[in-house]
């Protein structure tokens, strides 16, 4: 076989692999889960009560199944979900970054799994600000990831 051949048949099989690779790892990669040590409205309570007590907003805490139940949609797990910003971070990312907008506030969820287990959940902030680079991997992936963490602790297993 003509090894410039056999080269473009590597190269084409290597990229395939790759691409097939990332569409199965990368959506579980891209949201962090772990179990609550808490129980559901405890868990709730304290994370909002964690945001703030790390110097970051808790702009609200939207209850789904309430929502839901307000256009007869009924659903019964519990999911709730808390928008907290830090509104300094905002400026420093917004300041060259506007099209990250759509991904702010910041999420947070607590959820009910079908077995009455209690679970968080939220996107990979350290993973997607590496994914952005620049001035969002700066911020998000520095000081955002470790107050995070700092917020989380004693709320969800490590």
């Amino acid at each position: 076989m003509n090894p410039y051949l056999a080269l473009v048949i590597g190269f084409v099989a290597g990229v395939v692999i790759c691409g097939v690779l990332v569409v199965k790892l990368m959506p579980g990669m891209m949201i962090v889960k772990k179990k609550s040590l808490l129980g559901f409205e405890e868990t709730v309570n304290r994370l909002e009560q964690s945001v703030k007590d790390n110097g970051w907003v808790a702009k609200e805490v939207w209850h789904l199944n309430q929502s839901m139940a307000k256009h007869n949609v009924e659903f019964k797990p519990r999911v709730s979900l808390v928008k907290l910003c830090k509104p300094q971070y905002a400026k420093e990312v917004l300041t060259t970054d506007r099209h990250i907008s759509c991904l702010m506030p910041c999420t947070m969820a607590v959820w009910e799994d079908d077995h009455g287990g209690v679970w968080f959940s939220e996107m990979n902030m350290a993973l997607m600000a590496k994914l952005f680079g620049g001035n969002i991997a700066r911020v998000m992936g520095g000081a955002v990831v470790a107050e995070e963490k700092q917020m989380l602790k004693g709320i969800i297993e490590d």
